[in-house]
């Protein structure tokens, strides 16, 4: 266990994959903390035990299944804390293992794709994980110097991004009005939803709420800040900015990922200091929640990115 667990129990959770690209969940039994609710199959570590040894132990005992620790990708760790209780929830992913997942202690199991699942439905430390899941590897931001004379073009910009994959994108033009970003986002939310994307506006929570599916919202830090809950159903994504640990810490409540900044030096922002690879990673890691690199970011960087913890990377120009 590493300094981010502290005195935390550690805790492994199998994300099992398969070749539709379903992920199997298990119901907590009557009579255990949070019974009813859905989490991703593991346990706890054992004196001594190693993390992969823990996970391979823990998946035979419950499900039949071998696995082999070469075989899985790390996803997230999650430190959370039930009241008094604290843990380091350490998900890895696999797509391969031998034998026919089965209950071995009685609980219930389901596969189901990760978009069909109800995140209200899943044990509160295991939502983070799914997010990852569903959370693409890159984040593009609209420009802030763009005309409100050029809704058009930007429409025909961001539709193509669509179409080409990117498949989570703010709409950040702080020179329009909220109806005029509405009204784009309008335009684009029947072939958002087609094709598996998500739209954020940008601060305009009410907006979101109004458009509805395929529409979501990325808080500012400020909003970050003051809200006390989360503003959106589930069904809606919630990014937040962030840029330091106690925002971090706000956000895991209110949002499903959060944008961490700046991580290098940028254009827009010149004097604000740099965090580096080495703090982002540790803010990262200490973070309940999927964490975007923002600030000097390409599409490029995503491996060096996912090196120091990050579900990916965010920007503006290298993403046009």
């Amino acid at each position: 266990m590493n300094d981010v667990a502290g005195a935390m129990l550690h805790v492994m959770a199998g994300v099992l994959r398969d070749a539709q690209g379903r992920v199997l969940l298990a119901q907590r039994p009557p009579g255990k903390h949070l019974e009813g609710m859905w989490e991703f199959p593991g346990g706890k570590l054992e004196l001594g035990e190693s993390p992969q040894h823990a996970l391979m132990r823990e998946l035979l005992e419950e499900l039949d299944v071998q696995i082999q620790p070469q075989d899985g990708t790390p996803l997230i760790r999650i430190p959370w804390r039930y009241g008094e209780r604290g843990l380091l929830l350490d998900a890895w992913a696999f797509t391969r293992w031998e034998g026919t997942p089965q209950s071995l202690e009685g609980q219930a199991l389901q596969w189901l794709m990760p978009c069909d699942v109800d995140l209200a439905t899943l044990a509160p430390a295991d939502r983070p994980i799914l997010q990852a899941l569903r959370l693409p590897a890159l984040y593009a931001i609209t420009p802030a110097d763009v005309s409100p004379d050029h809704v058009d073009a930007w429409h025909a910009r961001v539709e193509a991004a669509i179409e080409r994959g990117v498949r989570l994108i703010q709409l950040r033009f702080p020179s329009w009005s909220f109806e005029q970003v509405r009204a784009l986002a309008a335009r684009l939310q029947a072939s958002a939803v087609q094709r598996g994307a998500c739209l954020l506006l940008n601060g305009d929570i009410e907006g979101a709420s109004r458009l509805g599916k395929g529409i979501g919202v990325h808080l500012k830090a400020a909003q970050v800040e003051a809200l006390t809950e989360r503003p959106l159903p589930w069904s809606q994504v919630i990014g937040a900015s962030c840029h330091e640990a106690s925002q971090l810490m706000k956000a895991v409540p209110l949002a499903d990922f959060a944008a961490l900044s700046p991580v290098a030096p940028t254009a827009s922002h010149p004097h604000a200091p740099a965090l580096g690879w080495q703090r982002f990673h540790a803010l990262a890691e200490a973070a309940a929640l999927p964490v975007y690199a923002l600030g000097g970011m390409a599409p490029a960087q995503v491996e060096e990115a996912r090196k120091h913890g990050a579900q990916g990377v965010a920007g503006i120009g290298a993403f046009w």
